[in-house]
């Protein structure tokens, strides 16, 4: 198959990295000396497997002209510059495995409601920094699922198609038939702890256990949730967007975090999130388009969001004040 990835930050380096080793043909989109590294001396990748991998590199990519997928892999906030050189790319299937839900409204725009397909992307990584004129290699330690689905939910040929790839090539991938849902149940999860990671700059099972902070994360998700589903999606019934978390007692709701934060201390003590790595690196962060989203969202609905509103309007300053 032939795929384009935009993006060569960690994840979009190990989706190419992955494809291209499953004799995929690969077109990475990517610039400055990271695309010039990677054109030289391939992707890097170290974890579950370790390995490095040539695909082509794409510095000029209004020059491409088709595909039979997209993987969208930029930051939020890099995703219309991202997208706009793309208008000439004709695809049959565009999916994004960026955080937040705004993304696949951006896909259609560009390649149409027809070609775009929901996902999720539960893995993660960190590119190390480079040494001389070698690309920072990709330390893959989250090995995840993606997770794809047709927006419209069911099954599809070309999903199942997409999957067996991603699989066949090493990777960790399954599809949902209510992917809206799936991509809204994770975002409640990821809306509280990625705030709380940068406002405490604290592992994340650390928040977590603790009782102010666990409070905090809890009234983040639920009033996510709530904005979820006024907006007529139904959530998971299970974690933080199961029934019981969202409609129990807020005591109740704050031991469940403190009780997901103790299993953490034991499975990922040393988790850090990809929004707190771009704090510490002192980059933008991605706000406006996940968490700002949902506040856009909760106003136009009516949902009430107090919580949520204090901590975007922190992360918007710590990201003013970044660079």
């Amino acid at each position: 198959m032939k795929f384009v990835i935009v993006g060569a930050g960690a994840l979009g380096s190990i989706y190419a990295g992955y494809l291209s080793r499953g004799g995929h043909q690969v077109s990475l989109i990517a610039r400055g000396e990271r695309a010039a590294a990677i054109a030289r001396h391939g992707i890097g990748i170290e974890g579950p497997d370790s390995f490095t991998a040539r695909c082509d590199v794409v510095t000029q990519p209004e020059t491409l002209r088709e595909a039979d997928v997209v993987i969208l892999a930029v930051k939020t906030y890099d995703t219309d510059e991202a997208l706009k050189p793309l208008g000439k790319l004709k695809t049959a299937s565009a999916l994004s495995v960026q955080n937040g839900v705004l993304k696949n409204e951006q896909l259609s725009n560009t390649f149409g409601s027809h070609a775009t397909l929901g996902a999720i992307g539960m893995l993660g990584g960190v590119v190390l920094p480079g040494e001389g004129e070698l690309p920072g290699i990709v330390r893959y330690n989250m090995p995840g699922t993606t997770i794809i689905g047709e927006c419209a939910g069911g099954k599809s040929e070309r999903v199942d198609t997409i999957v067996d790839a991603l699989v066949k090539s090493g990777l960790r991938a399954d599809s949902s038939e209510n992917i809206t849902s799936a991509e809204w149940s994770k975002f409640v999860g990821w809306s509280a702890v990625s705030t709380l990671a940068v406002l405490t700059r604290l592992p994340t099972w650390r928040f977590l256990v603790d009782a102010d902070t666990a409070l905090i994360a809890a009234r983040i998700m639920r009033e996510t949730a709530s904005v979820a589903i006024r907006h007529g999606v139904t959530l998971s019934n299970s974690g933080f967007t199961s029934h019981d978390f969202i409609h129990a007692s807020e005591e109740d709701a704050v031991r469940a975090a403190q009780a997901h934060g103790e299993k953490l201390k034991v499975s990922a003590p040393t988790f850090r999130q990809s929004i707190l790595q771009d704090a510490d690196r002192n980059r933008q962060l991605e706000v406006n388009e996940t968490l700002g989203h949902t506040l856009t969202l909760a106003a136009d609905l009516g949902v009430a969001t107090p919580t949520l509103d204090l901590c975007c309007r922190m992360l918007r300053v710590v990201s003013r004040c970044a660079g």
